[in-house]
């Protein structure tokens, strides 16, 4: 470790000199200055750690001097020391982003601690976090071999987001490379599993997870009773990026219930979405709505009836409810949402789909800027969270907490950044989607896919007689032969969904009450 070079500024320096000599003792460098004017001259000529600072001094004061202290290096740590216990001094000095704030008489030791917490802070929080994720890493590891369940499941991957966000900041980065192999690992068993239980799961299965068709009825309806709701369905919302923006509700909102459910397949907003609306599979609301329902390969949008779904399912559990269904796609669209939401305060049910995370993964794979921004896992975290605490949506959050409504946010499937390639062939009726295929006479490779020969079986319905569907496993994504090499770069590294792997299948649901 390189040399701490620490300024201490008070007037009466001398008797702290049984201090100076302890930190000396421990490899810390100390210059000292008798008087603001005098500490301002040594940090114009010297680069400095870090500064104690005596608030009470003759000449420039401990604040005046802090002031300046701040204007010529406002990253500069400055920790106030000072005989007062005036609660507006602290509050000037916490309001000029000290560092730490210490009452004399000050003993060496606290003196040591503000050093380590300032200065220290980061690798000794790296180390830890470290050395407690070589101890996780192990049973994690052991857990991945006997999980067999949906509830297990579930728990793996909320405790590999867990350490993917502890991980993320620390200075080690071969533990962020092993906990990204554990990942893939565990995306392979996880496929497995899936492979294994997911045709099960329909039917009067009570081993079954909640689903997008039964959320809805099973976790939305048991909320509604006597309670005003704001329920928010963030398109495309991963659980590791709910986790990273959920600090920002603190202030309005408290957290009253968070779980995890499982996506339908396909993990596309077509399925996934008017599923939890509808409260059916696809091949019911073909059957029962054929009207509202458009297959992979028909025109026009795929998800224009969601508020007629949503009024079906309402009629059909029997709630005679006072609600109303907003989409937002753009900017403006959620502004004019945010300016007459008053509008909507005696409603017993306010609905809102946001499509802006659809939208940014979306953009990633066409816009070069957004892939720079959104390379990883962790820039697209952060580039969510700068979204969401700028957003309309978090207006109408605060607005909706002002107005006593509780909050449910959710979302229809999560997404996978995609690396890997793997060759389909399909003829010019199979459907887009990099992460699914639905089509007659699919050619593909087994060990990629997860297939189902018979749709109906998962209650998928068929385009035609010998339509089947593929999903890609992991974060493999279909590729045509013809033109290979120029689709695979174009797309690898993207942010896709629609296949089987954790972050798409597993998702977020969280009830917060207004504070």
């Amino acid at each position: 470790m390189s040399e701490i070079k620490v300024l201490w500024v008070d007037d009466e320096i001398d008797l702290l000199k049984p201090h100076i000599l302890f930190l000396e003792g421990r490899n810390y460098n100390v210059t000292t200055a008798q008087s603001g004017t005098e500490a301002l001259q040594e940090i114009e000529k010297d680069t400095f750690d870090i500064v104690f600072l005596d608030e009470n001094m003759p000449g420039l004061t401990g604040l005046e001097t802090l002031a300046e202290i701040k204007e010529q290096q406002a990253t500069l740590p400055v920790v106030m020391i000072t005989k007062s216990e005036e609660e507006y001094i602290m509050e000037e000095a916490i309001g000029s982003k000290i560092a730490d704030y210490l009452i004399k008489p000050v003993n060496p030791n606290q003196i040591l601690l503000s050093l380590k917490k300032n200065l220290d802070h980061s690798r000794l929080v790296s180390e830890k976090t470290t050395s407690n994720y070589q101890q996780e890493f192990r049973k994690i590891a052991m857990d991945m071999s006997m999980i067999n369940s949906h509830e297990e499941w579930a728990e793996l991957y909320q405790k590999l987001v867990y350490w993917e966000l502890e991980l993320e900041n620390i200075e080690d980065t071969g533990m962020f490379e092993i906990l990204e192999s554990q990942k893939v690992e565990a995306n392979t068993q996880f496929c497995k599993f899936i492979d294994k239980n997911y045709s099960d799961w329909f039917g009067n299965n009570d081993d079954a997870p909640v689903m997008s068709h039964t959320l809805f009825k099973d976790k939305v309806v048991p909320q509604l009773a006597n309670k005003r709701t704001l329920m928010v369905v963030v398109d495309n919302l991963r659980y590791d990026q709910w986790k990273a923006f959920e600090p920002y509700l603190n202030n309005a909102y408290k957290k009253q219930e968070e779980d995890l459910f499982y996506s339908i397949l396909p993990t596309a907003t077509q399925y996934a979405r008017n599923a939890i609306f509808s409260g059916l599979m696809p091949s019911d609301m073909q059957k029962l709505h054929p009207n509202w329902w458009l297959n992979d390969t028909d025109e026009g949008g795929k998800n224009m009836y969601e508020k007629e779904f949503l009024g079906a399912q309402l009629k059909r559990l029997g709630l005679n409810l006072n609600w109303s269904y907003h989409k937002i796609s753009s900017l403006k669209q959620g502004r004019r949402l945010s300016e007459n939401f008053k509008s909507h305060k005696n409603e017993d049910l306010t609905v809102i789909v946001y499509n802006f995370v659809d939208m940014l993964s979306h953009a990633k794979t066409e816009m070069e800027v957004i892939k720079e921004l959104a390379s990883t896992d962790k820039s697209y975290r952060s580039l969510t969270e700068s979204w969401f605490k700028n957003s309309p949506l978090m207006e109408i959050i605060q607005q909706a907490a002002q107005l006593g409504f509780q909050l449910i946010i959710t979302t229809d499937h999560g997404t996978i950044n995609v690396k890997n390639p793997s060759k389909v062939i399909g003829d010019k009726n199979t459907s887009l989607n990099l992460r699914y295929k639905t089509g007659k006479s699919l050619t593909y490779e087994d060990r990629d896919v997860l297939a189902a020969k018979n749709p109906s079986n998962i209650h998928l319905p068929s385009i035609n007689m010998s339509s089947s569907f593929i999903f890609a496993k992991g974060d493999l994504f279909f590729a045509y032969p013809n033109n290979y090499n120029h689709y695979v770069s174009y797309y690898r590294n993207t942010y896709q969904h629609g296949g089987v792997s954790l972050e798409e299948m597993i998702i977020p649901f969280a009830v917060l009450s207004p504070k």
